[in-house]
């Protein structure tokens, strides 16, 4: 067997065994696509490939640690071309991040920080990727890991996003070893896109309209108020029942972008919960709303730590893209919807937690606050005291 074989102690040897690991791959490969009946065998074939491939890649990184430890000590540069350095780095016009091997923000210059839309202390120390929206994450960190790796600079075509707006943006990435640092640094460059054109997407709403306290408050009270008349309309005959699909179109004509209603019909057992009701905005692809509405609620951290424990959450900036599940593709969902902010409050009846109420905002949306939790959060306890009974067992 492959994975039988003994990993060489030098560098000539990985070299070696390296190519010929290569040679058997591309012979598995070859071989899978001429008897493809034979997929089990080749199969066992190329999963002891991978062991010792793992194993080669950890002696690898042994070799590479004890050549670091070994190295000439480091040189301390004069104080001045330091300071002088440092300056020009800052106040370069360009906007400039310099990332460390796991993509933390480790510095910043003026213009980069005022590209992301805070100060470079707040930006110090964050994964750069937070910054950039949902859809292009994925393709960032790929990108990144080539850098760093060694396989040249990367140009790409991305899109920054945060706290209520998102903006194209064109990025070169560049491998930088400097004998001071450990590990391989990667530098961020940003630039306007190349094609000139931005990537289609809902237009970012106007900041001095969403940042303004007096209207957001004034909207607040809108919806409750709209959403009060909703529910002693339906309180109002007898036996009619609350509909669902109207307080959630409410919710998301008027407050967010997407409305998730998950409903309890098992007391004992809240991750039994079924998906009721998924509203979005009427430009949306279908397959976006069939995707959301086919996933288990329990299935994900979102709802499914809101039905567990019975507390809310509330993401105002979504770091990570999977807390709401994934598509039949595999694709994370808050992705697919390009969210930018979320909230999830209980449907807290009398009896417990009877559901679930999840509202998301793309990024061209100003980001859900604390005062947005608690209207939903008072929204949510009505609509939980206004659900039928559940049926009995």
């Amino acid at each position: 067997m492959t994975g039988d074989l003994s990993v060489p102690e030098n560098l000539a040897g990985l070299q070696r065994e390296t190519t010929a690991l290569s040679e058997r791959i591309a012979a598995l490969r070859s071989t899978h696509t001429m008897y493809p009946d034979d997929a089990e065998s080749i199969a066992e074939a190329a999963l002891a490939e991978l062991e010792y491939a793992e194993r080669l890649l950890g002696q690898a990184g042994a070799q590479l640690a004890r050549a670091h430890s070994q190295s000439e000590p480091r040189r301390q540069g004069d104080d001045g071309d330091r300071a002088l350095l440092r300056a020009v780095f800052q106040e370069l016009s360009v906007p400039v991040v310099l990332l460390d091997h796991e993509g933390y923000i480790r510095r910043i210059n003026n213009a980069g920080a005022t590209q992301l839309g805070s100060a470079p202390g707040y930006l110090t120390g964050k994964p750069f990727v937070h910054f950039v929206d949902l859809r292009k994450r994925a393709a960032m960190r790929s990108w990144m890991a080539a850098v760093l790796r060694g396989d040249g600079d990367a140009a790409l075509e991305s899109r920054l996003a945060q706290r209520g707006w998102a903006e194209d943006v064109h990025l070169t990435l560049t491998r930088l070893e400097l004998s001071t640092e450990p590990h391989p640094l990667v530098l961020v460059a940003m630039s306007p896109p190349m094609n000139g054109a931005e990537e289609e997407g809902p237009a970012p709403l106007e900041p001095e309209v969403e940042d303004q306290v007096v209207v957001l408050a004034a909207r607040r009270l809108d919806v409750l108020t709209r959403m009060t008349r909703l529910l002693l309309r339906s309180s109002g005959g007898v036996g009619r029942p609350l509909a669902l699909t109207d307080a959630a179109e409410l919710l998301a004509d008027s407050y967010a972008d997407w409305v998730v209603v998950d409903v309890c019909d098992l007391p004992t057992d809240p991750h039994t919960a079924r998906r009721a009701v998924v509203a979005g905005p009427a430009d949306a692809p279908p397959e976006q709303r069939k995707a959301v509405a086919s996933a288990a609620p329990g299935a994900s951290d979102v709802p499914g730590e809101v039905l567990g424990r019975g507390q809310s959450l509330l993401f105002p900036l979504i770091e990570d893209e999977a807390v709401l599940g994934h598509a039949e593709s595999g694709a994370p969902l808050l992705a697919m919807l390009g969210a930018g902010s979320l909230l999830s409050v209980p449907l807290r009846g009398s009896r417990g937690v009877r559901g679930a109420l999840t509202l998301i905002r793309r990024s061209n949306r100003g980001s859900f606050r604390l005062a947005d939790l608690g209207l939903i959060e008072e929204i949510g306890e009505h609509i939980g005291l206004a659900l039928p009974p559940r049926p009995s067992s």
